[in-house]
């Protein structure tokens, strides 16, 4: 089993090639094109994350009265957005704004974040028989991380060229977590937040992953999980959930700069910590669920329709031995199977039309593929 990253993060990817995919290599420096080829250890990565994402948004349905679930909540939302984030980060690196790829970025986030806001913005209003406005500046639910997504990818040649991109995100994601008031339009609190995962990905290389695969690091990472278990456990009565959302700033969460500014900086190195673990564990072999790790797009804008019209019908309310031990198990698992069949190549392809639509009448023809 090959477990390291075959991409070399200085080497930009091949003009038409899909996020994911990476370039064969071979010796020191030479590298054998695969266009269509994909790297099993980010697909991977991918489909456990958004396994994460649908656990973190069912269990706050029966959550109550569980510390334990807490516990598990807590732990998951510490590092499951960071690692998409990073991970989108690292697939960015070859993003420099040519024509062809903002006709992709256009047609793979902004369309699916426009027609999927939309939609949610509509189903809400039925769900809840509350009038909501359709708002493109302000995302519904979990619309968020799309709108993020472009602006992120945006900002790519930025992060290309500046001397110390890092350095520069952890400042602007420090100004952001103490200035109230800026999350509300397009969530630019944690956009800005999480700005650093984003820009670390970018940053990093073929061969970071490559020591994240070594087997004492996947050891320690086993380590680290099986430690912050019980450590969130036992924090659980302490911690505010929205120390995790990086919706706000720390004022709104009602703590001094000082003392916000310290939880936010141990938080921020706890996700990392937590972050490189997971990555760490991620097999890096093709595996029955690797090609699902393609399909995640569509797993993560339909998993919202189905967890909140299940709420929206009152199936947690009436029925309340979900929300017993024996029922967040059922709950749980019955969330990773749905999850499971809405990424698999059968619901993408039907999605296409939206997630991945050609859309050549909306571009101009005489439009240079490459920049002078």
């Amino acid at each position: 089993m090959s477990s390291a990253i075959q991409t070399s993060a200085r080497t930009p990817l091949p003009e038409g090639e899909e996020a994911g995919s990476i370039p064969t290599t071979r010796g020191k420096g030479e590298a054998t094109r695969k266009p269509t080829a994909r790297d099993p250890y980010f697909d991977n990565a991918k489909y456990f994350a958004i396994l994460l994402v649908v656990m973190g948004h069912v269990w706050p349905a029966v959550i109550e009265g569980s510390r334990a679930t807490r516990g598990l909540y807590m732990l998951v939302y510490t590092f499951h957005m960071p690692v998409f984030i990073l991970v989108s980060g690292y697939l960015s690196r070859s993003y420099t704004g040519r024509p062809d790829q903002l006709k992709r970025l256009l047609t793979g986030v902004v369309v699916p974040y426009v027609v999927f806001e939309v939609a949610y913005t509509l189903f809400t209003r039925w769900g809840t028989d509350t009038f909501r406005s359709i708002s493109l500046l302000h995302p519904t639910y979990l619309m968020w991380f799309l709108i993020a997504l472009f602006i992120w990818r945006l900002t790519t040649p930025f992060w290309r060229v500046v001397r110390w991109p890092l350095t520069t995100s952890l400042v602007i994601a420090t100004l952001a977590s103490v200035t109230p008031a800026i999350g509300g339009t397009l969530e630019m609190s944690r956009v800005l937040q999480f700005l650093p995962f984003f820009v670390l990905g970018l940053s990093m290389k073929s061969e970071h992953f490559a020591f994240l695969r070594r087997r004492p690091v996947r050891i320690a990472s086993v380590v680290v999980f099986a430690a912050a278990i019980p450590l969130l456990y036992w924090l659980t009565p302490t911690l505010y959930l929205s120390w995790f959302y990086r919706s706000q700033s720390v004022q709104e969460m009602g703590v001094g700069v000082g003392r916000g500014l310290f939880i936010a900086g141990i938080l921020f190195l706890c996700t990392l910590v937590l972050t490189a673990a997971f990555l760490s564990l991620v097999p890096g072999s093709r595996r029955w669920f690797t090609a699902l790790g393609a399909g995640t797009i569509c797993g993560y804008v339909l998993h919202g329709f189905v967890i909140r019209g299940l709420s929206y019908l009152g199936l947690f309310e009436d029925n309340p031995w979900l929300a017993t031990a024996p029922g967040r198990v059922v709950v749980t698992l019955a969330a990773l199977v749905a999850m499971t069949l809405l990424c698999t190549p059968l619901v993408r392809r039907a999605l296409k039309w939206v997630t991945e639509p050609e859309m050549a009448w909306a571009f101009r023809k005489d439009a240079p593929a490459k920049q002078a």
